[in-house]
């Protein structure tokens, strides 16, 4: 089956840390360019940061500098290892397949104290 699963957000204090993870499944992850998205409460969404095949990365200058994107293609696997969150960090984040665009059901994190 051709998904993607997210996985790790929750509840975190500002300032706090968190990893997320998106499992592939079902296509070739290695050769697609793959993408974190978010979708804060009532707004629309917000490209957050991207990893080529090549593995060069991008950043949101809303984020730059706090998160940063990597893979592992022999798990299959795409992160976003989130820093120094602030509440307006708070969103549902999605992982995206680039080309033939795939998103995944999202991951909730929340930025509170």
């Amino acid at each position: 089956q051709v998904q993607l699963v997210e996985s790790g957000g929750g509840l975190v204090q500002p300032g706090g840390s968190l990893k997320l993870s998106c499992a592939a499944s079902g296509f070739a992850f290695s050769v697609y360019d793959m993408t974190w998205v978010r979708q804060a409460p009532g707004k629309g969404l917000e490209w957050v940061s991207r990893i080529n095949r090549g593995g060069n990365t991008y950043y949101s200058d809303s984020v730059k500098g706090r998160f940063t994107i990597s893979r592992d293609n022999r798990k299959k696997t795409l992160y976003l290892q989130m820093n120094s969150l602030k509440p307006e960090d708070t969103a549902v984040y999605y992982c995206q397949r680039e080309g033939i665009r795939l998103r995944g059901q999202g991951t909730q994190v929340t930025v509170s104290s």
